[in-house]
């Protein structure tokens, strides 16, 4: 009866670490590139839908093989941690289906497979609530390749959000605050401060999202967030950008062009801009759009190009690195995007394969020792820079099972005021 006993408590143990375990997103290997997840807009970005609209994924398989690919759907909590629900309660059909859907590259240097995976469709035909998800997609191994993160949300709440310079003298030129009001006619929230969640989001990365930030005030039905460092940001920098859709053609981000197996792009040497003064400069906040000239359908007929990144500055120590950064490759660092530097040019260089179209890139700083990523340390931190803010509300009411996302906010820092 005791090792019965123990034996039970030991299972649900277990459940339980299963069940808090925050997941994070798997980053594809080097032959998947170009991975667009997106809602209702061109640009690749985070997939913030409202529920019962379309979500569109691609991306490209860079060989011959023309392989297959199949799809699985995942709910969870608002930190991530997988969610309780059974499958049938959140999906309406069912999942880990063929990609059925792709076309092979035409009148290009680099061959590859473009997939397109539309959700709903005829086999999944929708998302029962709201909440955040996640897209799996295997071989036919069955071995997970990437994964994508999307947030469906419900217009249960209205979230008003405006951009406020940082409230903390010591970083008044240099951060950004982000004040929240939120409200709604559908749901009384009641004891706020333990069913309602809020998390900020800056130019649609979720790597630099403040998590777990609680109302500060509450008045009747009206929960506020007006915190002085709890809800601040490094402002950054305008990003970088060039734009390639003709591959034989220099810009004014591109030096010069040479063709090999495939065409080389070399950019314009760009400038640590972290001691002068901000300079405005348009810019999509860190995102990329695919497009090639004369074309019809890009999505196949624009090429990949080897892009030769450059940034003038001074060796630093050994145990610090340079990176390219961008929503090109999620935001992620690894080998691929670390710079080596040329003594002889006193450059930091890097090529990485892209394929055409307009990007926003910048250069960032990762301590090698704690692994810890400095986005001011090259273009430098200006209260005064554009910057995209998204305020997601969760909610779980006493005895659910499972977070809502009630209400979503935006706001612009081109709107910022003291």
């Amino acid at each position: 009866m005791i090792k019965r006993t123990l034996f039970y408590i030991g299972f649900l143990f277990l459940v339980c670490n299963l069940y808090s375990q925050v997941e994070t997103e798997l980053n594809p290997p080097d032959h998947i590139k170009t991975i667009t997840f997106q809602g209702n807009t061109q640009e690749s970005q985070l997939p913030l839908l409202r529920l019962g609209e379309n979500l569109l994924l691609e991306f490209d398989v860079l060989n011959g093989d023309e392989e297959d690919f199949y799809y699985k759907i995942e709910h969870y909590d608002y930190d991530w941690s997988p969610s309780q629900l059974m499958k049938t309660e959140f999906l309406n059909g069912y999942d880990n289906q063929r990609i059925r859907h792709y076309e092979n590259s035409f009148n290009t240097y680099q061959i590859y497979s473009h997939y397109t995976l539309r959700l709903p469709n005829e086999r999944t035909r929708g998302l029962r609530v709201s909440g955040n998800y996640m897209v799996k997609v295997f071989n036919d191994l069955d071995e997970l390749v990437f994964s994508r993160r999307f947030m469906v949300h419900e217009n249960a709440a209205n979230v008003g959000v405006s951009i406020k310079r940082s409230r903390d003298v010591n970083f008044i030129d240099e951060k950004q605050s982000v004040d929240i009001v939120i409200n709604s006619n559908n749901i009384q929230f009641t004891n706020p401060t333990q069913t309602v969640n809020t998390v900020i989001i800056q130019n649609n990365n979720l790597n630099t999202a403040i998590y777990n930030v609680k109302p500060q005030y509450t008045i009747g039905n009206e929960l506020i967030y007006k915190y002085n460092t709890e809800t601040s940001f490094f402002a950054g920098n305008e990003y970088f950008f060039f734009e390639n859709k003709d591959v034989r053609g220099a810009t004014s981000s591109i030096q010069f062009i040479e063709l090999g197996d495939l065409y080389n792009n070399y950019l314009f040497a760009n400038i640590v801009r972290k001691n002068r003064p901000y300079t405005y400069n348009p810019d999509i906040n860190g995102n990329f759009l695919i497009t090639a000239i004369d074309v019809e359908k890009p999505y196949i007929e624009a090429d990949y190009v080897w892009i030769h990144f450059a940034l003038s500055m001074n060796k630093l120590p050994s145990n610090k690195s340079v990176h390219v950064y961008g929503n090109f490759n999620n935001y992620d660092i690894n080998e691929s995007t670390e710079m080596t530097y040329n003594d002889q040019q006193n450059l930091y260089q890097v090529p990485i394969l892209l394929k055409q179209g307009f990007y926003n890139y910048k250069y960032v700083v990762v301590d090698k020792k704690t692994n810890k990523l400095d986005e001011g340390a090259i273009g430098g931190n200006f209260w005064q820079t554009e910057n995209d803010y998204k305020v997601i509300v969760y909610y779980r009411d006493l005895g659910a099972r499972y977070d809502r996302i009630v209400g979503v906010g935006q706001g612009n820092s081109v709107d910022i005021s003291n």
